[in-house]
């Protein structure tokens, strides 16, 4: 279960490549419910408020990830993830990451320049260090948002893979997602249409192959992820969406 709610907020991240009207707005909030095998192990929220950086009004979108019950008794979680981002641009001003996963534990803040560097704060190490990214790449949270936003989801083919630059433990990464195709899925919302997509992440310690992860996002506007399923390399997870409210655009039940 060791970083089980990262995984999560990394599953999150999705990516496409023209701008739309924003999916979301201020106020809009959710939880996911994550189990390990039939244990209910945590919890992960994403809340978006308003801010002000250098007197400008930023979207403010805050990650909260938790493990419950018995699941916190064998292994401790609390992240907290936050971003702040343009809302016109998407691209991110600065991030926040503090996070203790089974004693292991990191508190960074990041400040991102416009020719292409970031400044990242480590609080635990008391160091900085000024790293080099490029242009166009987003934190891991602002990367949610920001690519929510973009039309080329309802055009893609099975099979069609597209990626995002994302920062990630000082360093950039590329993310790939490949669409899969299109189902309606149970939920306790009712059956709601979704699209799958397959995230291709890093095979090894934590996921047993590079395709080990499915995603389902709402096909609607507002492309909101309504469950996630990881198979790991020992057991697999499972997160169902569990409550929501703000959402800019209704949300598509069929019954």
């Amino acid at each position: 279960m060791k970083k089980l709610i990262l995984s999560i907020f990394v599953i999150l991240t999705l990516s496409f490549d023209t701008q739309k009207e924003d999916s979301f707005d201020v106020g809009e909030w959710f939880k996911f419910r994550i189990h390990y095998g039939i244990i209910n192990a945590g919890y992960a929220t994403l809340e978006i408020k308003d801010a002000t950086v250098n007197n400008k009004k930023v979207f403010h979108a805050v990650g909260k990830g938790y493990t419950t019950g018995m699941s916190r008794f064998f292994f401790k979680v609390d992240d907290l993830y936050e971003s702040y981002f343009d809302k016109e641009t998407g691209n991110p001003y600065q991030f926040v990451r503090k996070i203790d996963e089974g004693g292991y534990t990191k508190n960074q803040e990041g400040f991102f320049n416009q020719d292409g560097r970031v400044l990242v704060k480590d609080y635990k190490h008391k160091t900085e260090k000024t790293i080099v990214i490029g242009k166009n790449v987003q934190d891991i949270i602002s990367s949610f948002y920001y690519l929510r936003n973009h039309p080329n989801i309802d055009k893609l083919k099975s099979g069609e893979s597209i990626t995002i630059d994302m920062f990630f433990d000082d360093e950039t990464t590329k993310f790939k997602l490949k669409f899969v195709g299109r189902e309606d899925i149970t939920t306790k919302f009712g059956t709601v249409p979704t699209m799958i997509f397959k995230p291709l992440v890093q095979s090894g310690r934590v996921f047993k192959e590079k395709e080990s992860v499915t995603l389902w996002i709402t096909d609607d506007e507002n492309k909101l992820p309504v469950r996630i399923k990881a198979e790991l390399a020992v057991g697999s997870i499972k997160a169902d969406l569990d409550a929501f409210k703000g959402l800019k655009n209704p949300f598509k039940v069929k019954k």
